[in-house]
């Protein structure tokens, strides 16, 4: 096949190196093998021989491909290069400098999903590139200045992705306009002092501004609200303290998160009528939103001003906003009911009102068809959960938590089908934990700890999977910008495409908001977001009135990172089947009345951070003192005043140690005494000293004659004293 052209393997699984017989197409001028499992170092492989190549992707492999670009000096022809997420290597000192034949117009070296990134200076063979088009650097942690020579020797770029870098200094930029230049991300990098004044001289037609999570200080420029193109601005993260935008009638995506910015919201950023995405959190605004009903908007679809100083009632014009996706209005002032005119927010997937003082009941028409997270704790809300989400059989994450909601966990809670997260905690739930809960195959954490809930513990959590879930940490609201610019070039360059390459060298933006999730594990309170968050699980049963035994299906919970069960009415033994929970990180038994030995197999559990039984009625000696088990101490065993051995002060006898009960896992005890077995020997030595009395009596004359007269002498006195007694009464009612 040595006419072929064009060869598009990627999105396949093919593994190993590359076949040497690939070098022998001669006439081939594209090769897509990206999303494979390929191995190798690119410069020894047959890639070297193809000198025709113009677009070549190697993104999404195993493959070792080297900084320097040494091994396509030679590729005169070559335009378009995407290498991301492979190995970067370094070549020795003696191939920097090499001046290549190519001239690129598409170049990514991102390294976003990899662990591995590079520490150098940008690749030096950039220095000799006049005609990039696209520029993708990120993910990289290259050091150095910001590259503004890239700017001057490459007049036609337009897109310059620079983020998640070591970049340092101020943003120095060339003197005269950059006309082409309509996206710039430079965002995650070390950057500080203000933000030029001409940046909009500079970038004319920008249609993305992305540099957030900088040192930027000062004001925001009041001129890019007069970039006719922009849409896009993110510069959150910084320390910026004043807002001047004049004017944003083209801005769809508004991101001024984690600021400096105070006073009230200057009504310029709401005069777009395109705005949909506004991020205000973490800064210093104040005032009621409810004077924003002045502007008409109705294309929002996230809203975010949380962590700010807003007060009054929660406003009325929400529900003119019939696209509007996530609401986050959390750590405010808000107070008074939840309206009732929520339960129009037909398309609403996100909603977090949390620690505000909201009161009153949640409505029980506010059940919107595609929400997946809902954060309502720390408010004081109240009442009963009636049909609130009854139909949200998308929802992934229910936070309740510090509340002051009553009456039992409904029934329904099993039909939410999709149900990740729970949290209930420290609110006035009673009755007993719905075995509902165990028709919920997501659920990965449960926290329904400081309620007044009772009864025994279901025995069908033990039949949860907690399964991995990215649902719980990201929440997309699928609204992507796409960039047409790598379209143009690969049109202008290569023709109408012949196989789908180039669409997977597109850059897409997408909306997000990241979930975190406060949960009490480790004896402390943490939260959890992030990829971390997918494999998080944890229930936690504490401070509650739960009776009967520990149930031994608990011990199926082999995923489990940490149960939690003190606090609570629990009686029997701890279940040997504990000893299958080898991922285990917290488990906690103490204030409760188990009584027994503690299971020497729980030794076997080598991820154990936190360990209490602390409080109850064991007996008998410590586990062994090693692997995990040799770093608790004494007050993880204290209050059992038949506990012994290490780290206990006292030390276990012979007698003791060979008359330890074995615990049993299908019948716990009731108590420290075993009743039966009491009732019994009772009942005996009752009898016995009955017919040993009579059996006296009746052989000895003597004794039984003084038997007697003893009863008889009893029967009278009691006679006399009853006599006497009613004739005082007598006496003393005349």
């Amino acid at each position: 096949m040595k006419n072929l052209k064009q060869l598009d393997l990627s999105g396949n699984n093919f593994g190993g190196s590359l076949p040497h017989c690939l070098g022998n197409l001669s006439s081939l001028q594209l090769l897509d093998v990206s999303i494979n499992h390929f191995t190798g170092n690119i410069a020894s492989g047959p890639l070297t021989n193809l000198t025709s190549l113009e677009f070549l992707s190697l993104s999404n492999n195993l493959f070792e491909v080297p900084t320097s670009m040494k091994p396509f000096m030679n590729h005169s022809s070559l335009k378009f290069f995407s290498n991301e997420n492979n190995k970067l290597v370094r070549e020795p000192a003696a191939f920097d400098n090499l001046i290549p034949k190519f001239q690129l117009v598409f170049f990514s070296l991102s390294n976003s999903q990899t662990m591995e990134a590079l520490n150098v200076e940008i690749p030096d063979f950039l220095y000799y590139q006049y005609d990039l088009r696209i520029l993708d650097l990120s993910h990289n942690n290259i050091t150095g200045m910001f590259p503004s020579w890239l700017l001057k020797n490459n007049t036609r770029l337009e897109q310059l992705y620079l983020s998640e870098n070591f970049f340092v200094g101020d943003l120095q930029l060339q003197d005269h306009p950059y006309p082409n230049m309509i996206e710039l991300d430079i965002s995650n990098n070390n950057m500080n002092g203000q933000i030029p004044k001409d940046i909009c001289l500079i970038f004319l037609n920008l249609w993305s501004l992305r540099m957030a999570k900088n040192g930027f200080t000062g004001c925001i420029p009041s001129c890019l609200g007069n970039i006719s193109y922009l849409t896009v601005l993110d510069l959150s993260n910084n320390q910026l303290s004043t807002v001047k935008l004049e004017q944003l009638t083209t801005i769809l995506f508004l991101k001024l998160s984690n600021n400096n910015l105070g006073g009230q919201i200057p009504t310029s950023v709401f005069n777009s009528s395109g705005l949909a995405c506004l991020y205000l959190s973490s800064n210093n605004f104040w005032g009621q939103i409810s004077d924003f009903l002045l502007y008409k908007w109705k294309a929002w679809i996230v809203l975010d001003l949380s962590n700010n100083h807003f007060s009054g009632m929660l406003p009325r014009w929400f529900v003119n906003f019939t696209y509007l996706s996530g609401i986050d209005l959390s750590k405010n002032h808000f107070k008074g009911p939840i309206p009732g005119y929520f339960c129009k927010l037909y398309q609403l997937e996100y909603l977090d009102l949390s620690e505000n003082n909201l009161s009153g009941y949640i409505p029980s028409c506010f059940s919107p068809p595609q929400i997946t997270h809902v954060h309502l704790s720390k408010n004081r809300l109240s009442g009963p959960l009636t049909y609130g989400f009854y139909n949200s059989s998308s929802l992934v994450t229910m936070d309740l938590q510090d509340n002051s909601f009553i009456g039992s966990i409904p029934n329904w809670i099993g039909n939410l089908s999709s149900l990740s997260v729970l949290l209930l905690r420290a609110n006035h739930f009673d009755g007993e934990l719905p075995i509902q809960l165990c028709l919920l195959e997501q659920l990965s954490i449960l926290d329904v700890s400081q309620n007044q809930l009772s009864g025994p513990l279901p025995s069908c959590l033990g039949n949860l999977t907690f399964k991995e879930s990215s649902q719980k940490a990201l929440v997309f609201f699928g609204y992507t910008f796409i960039s047409r610019t790598i379209k143009k070039a690969y049109y202008e360059t290569m023709g109408p495409p012949l196989v789908d390459s180039m669409y997977s060298i597109e850059k897409d933006f997408f909306l997000n908001i990241t979930e975190v999730i406060e949960l009490t594990t480790k004896n402390m309170y943490y939260g959890y977001n992030g990829n971390i968050l997918n494999y998080m699980s944890a229930i936690d049963l504490s401070n509650n009135n739960f009776v009967g035994s520990i149930p031994p299906e608990f011990g199926n919970l082999s995923d489990i990172l940490s149960l939690n069960l003190s606090h609570n009415n629990l009686t029997g033994s701890i279940p040997t089947t504990f000893s299958n929970l080898k991922q285990i990180e917290s488990l906690d038994f103490s204030y409760n009345n188990l009584n027994g030995v503690i299971p020497p197999q729980l030794t076997e559990i080598t991820t154990l951070e936190v360990f209490s039984v602390a409080h109850n009625n064991l007996s008998g000696r410590t586990p062994e003192r090693k692997y995990q088990f040799g770093t608790f101490d004494e007050s993880c065993y204290e209050g059992n005043p038949f506990l012994c051995g290490p780290p206990l002060g006292n030390n276990c006898s012979e007698e003791a140690v060979l008359s330890q009960p074995v615990p049993n896992d299908e019948q716990g005890d009731d108590g420290f005494i075993d009743m039966e077995f009491f009732y019994i020997s009772f009942g005996v030595c009752y009898m016995v000293v009955v017919m040993t009395i009579a059996a006296v009596l009746y052989i000895n004359p003597y004794w039984r004659r003084r038997w007697l007269y003893f009863i008889e002498d009893c029967i009278d006195t009691c006679y006399y004293f009853v006599v006497a007694s009613f004739r005082k009464f007598s006496n003393f009612i005349r």
